[in-house]
């Protein structure tokens, strides 16, 4: 019986297990799906792939993934420009917009303060935050951090940052648990806490 390993399929299976939460057995599944798949299949998987990582940038006012810059929240005149959402991720501006609840726009920080793993503040888009509110128009900044130590001390040193900008600083309410992440969180937790939110 040949045993002798194909060499291409080996690789696809490199390139799988790669990916976050994507062991050995999950990428020989994926691996083995896609050689199953017509031709045509893997030729659009592999456009998916280049198409994200030539078309989708980072929008210069917000941060937010977008393949338009400035991006469709940021131009949309309908939306409340003076509320101002923070969150830590693009991740995380999808699972508060997909609320349906906030009619504000956002700034993403691209990230935490995390002193333990080298994260400082000069590490996230906080310049940029200040400069938006320092312009003027934004009479609220909702903090919608994950509920974790780190994002609250996020939120204590954005609080600080903002201090004399005469902003209101407000937070989704404690609907969300300590520790929970806001990607993960339900539609009807995100909504509590959106409603809830109260100033710092």
């Amino acid at each position: 019986m040949n045993n002798e390993p194909i060499e291409s399929l080996g690789r696809l299976k490199e390139q799988f297990q790669k990916l976050p939460g994507i062991g050995p057995r999950s990428a020989e599944r994926l691996a083995f799906h896609v050689l199953r798949e017509p031709r045509e299949y893997a030729a659009a998987l592999a456009g998916a792939l280049l198409d994200v990582k030539d078309k989708v940038i980072h929008c210069r006012t917000c941060y937010n993934l977008t393949e338009t810059d400035p991006c469709a929240i940021c131009t949309d005149t309908r939306r409340d420009h003076g509320e101002l959402w923070v969150v830590e991720q693009p991740k995380d501006l999808l699972a508060v917009e997909a609320t349906g609840l906030v009619r504000g726009v956002y700034h993403v920080l691209m990230g935490h303060i995390a002193p333990l793993e080298g994260i400082e503040p000069e590490h996230l888009t906080l310049d940029a935050l200040i400069r938006r509110i320092r312009a003027g128009g934004v009479r609220e900044v909702v903090l919608a951090l994950n509920p974790t130590l780190d994002g609250d001390a996020t939120a204590l040193h954005i609080q600080s940052l903002v201090s004399d900008l005469n902003v209101l600083v407000t937070r989704p309410a404690r609907g969300l648990a300590v520790g929970s992440q806001l990607e993960y969180a339900t539609s009807g937790m995100l909504e509590s806490a959106i409603r809830g939110r109260s100033p710092l």
